[in-house]
């Protein structure tokens, strides 16, 4: 199998995608290492007792994306990367633009140096649909990275390496998003939860999905590729009566940086995006060797197409939400 007897390294592995993508893959396959770079200790030591019955199977590395010595030397003997190091929050990205940078940008750079200069086999990045049209520095500095992450099949030459992106939108339940938002609130004995814009819509997407489209990612890539999950909309209006049913509700004004809507191809992309039972695949306008492919099994969208969590086919209803809720753990 994919993963079977294969060493595989996840930056910012002691994140909430690099702790699920973890116990998948040791869940499903039999890799030889998984490897944690990352630059806090405390949560790697945190970690460590998690997965204490895997302990064989991990590795933690002390380090930082900023340092591409440390990067070279951790790449050593890895067969596939899964970059999901970045600095995330909005408003901090907004203050400390400069360290966004040398993160999302230097960081992103620095991981491809070194997995050419070492005998990686496949490197999958982390994006954000805060790259597509982007209006915080956050997404901007994803929206380079992208780029770069692409462009990087171009310098591959005769090396046994490709590149692809995986993108989306808010993990249901992730730090930051509307829901524990919403969750403290009630706790708190709120009868009234307040929304930023009715008008809001977004996908509903798992760590589990994220973790799978990034497997597959693995399995189809064959450089540059953006793959991109079919998954439902909802309205945050919807999310609050599912939370609290009957509650009232009040609008307060969108927050900077914020978008009404989570958009994943847009229509400039569509010329090169093709649509698969479960996936999209934005393939890159430039062919640079003769390895890179397009999976014909889909078919190629119309021009002019675009994917939004507002002109989405697929949405839930308030009970749909209230189902998937179960199985969001709100009290982390």
């Amino acid at each position: 199998m994919l993963l079977d007897n294969k060493t595989i390294l996840i930056t910012g592995g002691t994140g909430s995608f690099g702790k699920c993508f973890t116990k998948y893959v040791l869940e499903h396959y039999n890799p030889k290492k998984i490897i944690i770079y990352s630059r806090d200790e405390f949560k790697q030591f945190i970690m460590q007792g998690e997965f204490r019955e895997y302990a064989e199977k991990l590795r933690f590395f002390i380090g930082d994306v900023r340092d591409k010595e440390r990067l070279t030397r951790a790449f050593e003997g890895v067969d596939y990367v899964i970059h999901a190091a970045a600095l995330k929050q909005v408003p901090a990205c907004e203050y400390n633009p400069n360290e966004a940078i040398k993160t999302n940008i230097h960081g992103a750079q620095n991981v491809i140096d070194a997995a050419l200069d070492t005998n990686v086999k496949k490197v999958v990045a982390l994006s954000t649909d805060k790259a597509v049209n982007p209006v915080n520095l956050y997404g901007g500095t994803k929206l380079v990275s992208d780029k770069l992450f692409i462009a990087a099949n171009a310098y591959a030459g005769t090396k046994d390496i490709n590149f692809s992106i995986v993108r989306y939108g808010n993990v249901a339940g992730s730090r930051g998003s509307v829901i524990p938002k919403f969750y403290d609130m009630i706790k708190k004995g709120a009868t009234e939860l307040t929304i930023t814009d009715y008008r809001m819509t977004r996908f509903w997407i798992s760590l589990t999905q994220g973790v799978e489209l990034v497997i597959k990612a693995l399995e189809e890539a064959t450089g540059g590729e953006t793959f991109i999950s079919k998954i439902p909309s909802f309205k945050i209006s919807d999310l609050a009566e599912a939370m609290l049913p009957g509650c009232q509700t009040r609008e307060i004004g969108i927050y900077p940086g914020e978008k009404l809507h989570e958009i994943m191809v847009t229509v400039e992309d569509s010329s090169t995006t093709y649509e698969y039972d479960k996936h999209f695949i934005v393939y890159p306008q430039v062919t640079w060797n003769d390895k890179q492919k397009i999976n014909t099994s889909g078919k190629k969208v119309p021009e002019g197409f675009s994917y939004s969590s507002d002109n989405n086919t697929e949405w839930l209803s308030v009970e749909d939400i209230r189902e998937l809720l179960k199985t969001v753990d709100l009290e982390k």
